[in-house]
């Protein structure tokens, strides 16, 4: 798929998140039962950063994964990206908050072409974002590409529960009842029915763990699934003995 091609879904979901900015946080508490700050601190865990490790966190949105980052590596370079001026800047809040402006950057930029050289970081990660973006090979290959070798890839994502029963509970949650806590708290609604569309054609947690390994070229593709595959953590390497470029 072309640039061009790519461009209507780009522009859709950036309209999206322009509009929920503000309210994104409170909003992902309510509709997670605030248990995306549980996945996010596993994930964060089996990450085994240490002191000075480097990282870019692409998609950041608000921020909370980058400033993350940020505290458990303490004195390494860490990047927050995001197209969203208007994330970017409730991120930036939070950094003054948190006296972490002179430790993390935010850049507004594609996740599509990483403004950054080969090898620059020691992880790359993703969190709630991949099913958004116009192309997540695309991408995946990016935060490959910007990692050195040995170097981290890692995905914290929505996926899709397998089992009957619980897989019918969670799809009337996610795309009858989660709109319309949007619409309560925020007062849109098409933005947040955006958020189950987004998963329509989002590959499952086994497909994506493939996708990982075939066709972008990582080793090592981890899997660890939440609450019966609602949400998904992949975590894979760029092979040591690669060069990009």
């Amino acid at each position: 798929m072309s640039r061009e091609q790519h461009r209507p879904k780009a522009g859709h979901v950036h309209q999206v998140f322009e509009k929920i900015a503000r309210d994104y946080d409170r909003v992902n508490d309510i509709i997670s039962f605030t248990l995306h700050k549980r996945w996010r601190a596993y994930t964060i865990k089996r990450m085994h950063v240490k002191p000075g490790d480097t990282a870019i966190d692409v998609c950041t949105g608000t921020g909370d994964w980058a400033i993350a980052l940020a505290k458990t590596s303490g004195t390494g370079r860490i990047v927050g990206l995001d197209f969203s001026g208007n994330m970017l800047a409730v991120a930036r809040e939070k950094l003054e908050r948190e006296g972490l402006g002179d430790r993390l950057e935010l850049v507004q930029g594609d996740a599509m072409s990483l403004p950054f050289p080969d090898n620059s970081f020691d992880h790359a990660t993703i969190g709630f974002a991949l099913r958004n973006v116009p192309d997540l090979v695309q991408v995946l290959k990016e935060m490959k590409r910007v990692v050195k070798p040995g170097g981290q890839v890692v995905s914290l994502e929505m996926s899709k529960p397998s089992w009957g029963p619980f897989k019918a509970v969670f799809y009337l949650y996610f795309e009858k009842i989660l709109p319309w806590i949007g619409k309560i708290f925020t007062g849109y609604y098409e933005q947040y029915r955006w958020l189950p569309e987004s998963l329509v054609h989002f590959p499952d947690y086994r497909e994506l763990a493939r996708i990982m390994r075939e066709e972008v070229g990582l080793e090592d593709v981890r899997v660890k699934t939440f609450v019966g595959g609602v949400t998904a953590l992949h975590i894979g390497r760029k092979p040591v003995s690669e060069q990009e470029g």
